[in-house]
C-alpha cells in the first residue's frame, strides 16, 4: 500500500493540507502551520501560494488539486472525502454539511448507513468568498459580526451584495449588514440540507461564529473544523 505523507484539499481561495510530522515537506511554509498533534502536522494557505510548492501529493482533493499529483488516480471525488473524514470521527446516524467558497455539500447517514447527498456549485456558489471580500472591503474582522434576527432572503452572492449596499446607503452598519447577509446564508444552508434537527458543519464557516450562531437558530450546529475532508483521504 502506498504511504501517504502529505495530502491536501485544495480549494479556490484556501487549501487545507495535513503532513505526517516526519515528512517535513512543507518546510518552507512554517508560517501556515496550524497546529501540531498525534504525529501530524495542519497546514492552511491561500491557494494561490500552490504555484510555489515543488512537490508532488500524496492524495488530494478539491477543485485545485489535479495538477498538484503524480498521477490521476490520486485524486478523491469530494463528497467521497467529506463522507470518509466524517465516517472516520463521527458513528451516529446525522448529517455533515460542508460550506466553502465557491460550493456547498452534504450527506445522510440513516441506520447506520449512507443515505443520501447533494452538491451545490450553483445558486450557493461563491458565499465564502463573498463574506470575504466584504470583510477586507469594509475592513471588518470576522469577529465583528454577530447574529442579526433580520436575514437577507437571497439566492446567490450577487443579490446579497446589492442588499448590503442598500443597508449601508441607508446608514446602517456594514457590519450589521453583512451579519443579516451570512444569516441569509445560514437559512440556505438548512434548506439545502433539508431542513435536520442537528447539523454537522465542516469548512470555513467553522470559524464564523455568526453563521454558527445563525445556523443555531434552526437547528442544532456541531463544527468539525476546516480539514475533514484531508482526514476522509489521509485515512
Amino acid at each position: 500500500m502506498k504511504d501517504i505523507n502529505i495530502v491536501i484539499d485544495a480549494g479556490t481561495t484556501w487549501s487545507k493540507i495535513i503532513e505526517k510530522t516526519s515528512s517535513n515537506l512543507m518546510k518552507d511554509f512554517s508560517h501556515c502551520l496550524i497546529k501540531n498533534e498525534n504525529w501530524l502536522k495542519y497546514y492552511i494557505l491561500p491557494s494561490s501560494q500552490l504555484k510555489n510548492i515543488n512537490f508532488k501529493f500524496s492524495k488530494a482533493t478539491g477543485h485545485m488539486s489535479l495538477s498538484m499529483l503524480n498521477s490521476k488516480e490520486d485524486y478523491e471525488n469530494e463528497v467521497i472525502a467529506l463522507i470518509k473524514g466524517f465516517r472516520n470521527r463521527i458513528k451516529e446516524d446525522a448529517v455533515i454539511l460542508d460550506m466553502g467558497s465557491r460550493d456547498s455539500k452534504w450527506a445522510k447517514f440513516k441506520n447506520e448507513k449512507f443515505k443520501d447527498l447533494d452538491w451545490n456549485s450553483s445558486c450557493s456558489s461563491s458565499t465564502g468568498a463573498t463574506v470575504e471580500m466584504l470583510l477586507k472591503f469594509y475592513n471588518i474582522n470576522v469577529s465583528e459580526l454577530s447574529f442579526q434576527k433580520e436575514k437577507y432572503t437571497i439566492t446567490c452572492g450577487i443579490f446579497g451584495l446589492e442588499k448590503i449596499m442598500d443597508d449601508i446607503a441607508k446608514g446602517n452598519e456594514a457590519k450589521t449588514a453583512i451579519s443579516k447577509f451570512v444569516h441569509g446564508i445560514a437559512y440556505n444552508a438548512w434548506q439545502f440540507a433539508k431542513k435536520p434537527e442537528k447539523l454537522y458543519l465542516s469548512g470555513g464557516f467553522c470559524e464564523n461564529q455568526c453563521f454558527i450562531d445563525s445556523l443555531s437558530n434552526y437547528c442544532e450546529v456541531v463544527p468539525l473544523g476546516r480539514f475533514l475532508l484531508c482526514e476522509g483521504i489521509m485515512n
